[in-house]
């Protein structure tokens, strides 16, 4: 009898727990749902770091572990006499300043919200003939609208005449490389995956299912090409071909965006759907130079002043529980439904 007690006990403790845990989620995920509610203007703020003296922490950290002591002073005496000599110096030239951008997109390209405030602080101060923008990309590509805000993001730095550098190192395909192509430098690692100008839509179709238990579902429509496919009704061969003929003007209106702003490119050799690694991509024109952001980055800052820019949501610890839930429940379920619907992907 003791024994059956404690296994009630144990028992509902476990049950206790699990209800507490899905009662505490479904409030932080609506105390995350009521933030977004607020001015997204409200909730953070533009972060800014120097990377130069990042890199000379770097510098300093690995010659006082290295050096001897009297090795050490010679070094730090010359570098005194050294910015000692600059700071006399009348016609020292200005330095030029390279802004670091980064975005990390995914399937709804949701990484444009902090992208289009970090673009806007660097345009209320860029100088054309002093300046340069370099985005930081990765990203496999998404929704056909969520990816092409984000590339008019980057047109205002174009539109500004100020030099933009892309900056590619695991992938930059599909929706991605509609960003890139806006650069005017592409620059990528040997094996970033490039390229893949293609479209592709998918869905379910749970007609013949429903059938077989005798579930009736209605479609109704105004317009002859409201709704072409769907998932649970019975789709037709005329709905079919009007999809795919949405389906190829999409691919059109991206391949026009892609010559438009890469010239240069045999548009019909890679507007296949293919991608390609970064040596391929070189040859075929789709970047202008191997090298890693890390690499540019480091040798920019010779003769530059290198900021990285990243704008900072500022949220209580129960909206960020929330957004962390709800970011785990997206991986879930996101996927599978946003390709249920009938949405265009890059």
């Amino acid at each position: 009898m003791l024994g059956m007690l404690m296994q009630y006990g144990l028992f509902l403790a476990k049950v206790v727990t699990v209800v507490v845990a899905f009662v505490v989620i479904i409030l932080t995920i609506f105390a995350a749902a009521s933030a977004r509610r607020r001015p997204p203007e409200d909730d953070g703020a533009i972060d800014v770091t120097c990377l130069n003296e990042r890199y000379e922490d770097y510098e300093e950290g690995l010659r006082a572990a290295v050096l001897d002591e009297n090795a050490l002073k010679a070094h730090h005496k010359a570098l005194k006499k050294k910015a000692k000599a600059e700071k006399k110096a009348a016609d020292k030239p200005e330095r030029k300043r390279l802004f670091v951008l980064q975005f990390n997109g995914d399937i709804s390209a949701s990484a444009t919200d902090n992208l289009r405030r970090e673009i806007t602080a660097i345009l209320t101060l860029a100088d054309p003939a002093r300046d340069e923008v370099a985005l930081v990309l990765e990203s496999p590509g998404g929704m056909v609208h969520g990816y092409g805000l984000a590339s008019s993001q980057l047109a205002r730095i174009r539109a500004k005449k100020i030099p933009l550098t892309i900056c590619v190192d695991k992938v930059a395909a599909s929706g991605g490389y509609m960003m890139a192509c806006l650069g005017t430098r592409i620059l990528a690692a040997p094996f970033a995956v490039v390229g893949s100008i293609g479209v592709v839509a998918q869905l379910p179709n749970f007609n013949r299912l429903l059938e077989k238990h005798d579930i009736d579902f209605e479609v109704l429509t105004a317009g002859e090409y409201k709704r072409t496919l769907t998932i649970f009704g019975k789709n037709t061969d005329a709905g079919r071909q009007k999809f795919l003929e949405e389906l190829e003007d999409t691919h059109v209106l991206f391949k026009d965006f892609v010559q438009e702003n890469r010239p240069s490119l045999d548009i019909a050799r890679v507007a296949t759907g293919e991608h390609w690694y970064g040596k391929r991509a070189l040859e075929l024109g789709l970047v202008d130079q191997l090298i890693t952001s890390d690499q540019y980055l480091f040798e920019s800052a010779r003769q530059a002043d290198v900021y990285t820019v990243r704008y900072i949501h500022k949220r209580k610890l129960a909206e960020r529980l929330g957004f962390a839930a709800e970011a785990a429940t997206d991986r879930l379920l996101l996927k599978w439904w946003e390709r249920a619907q009938q949405q265009f992907f890059l």
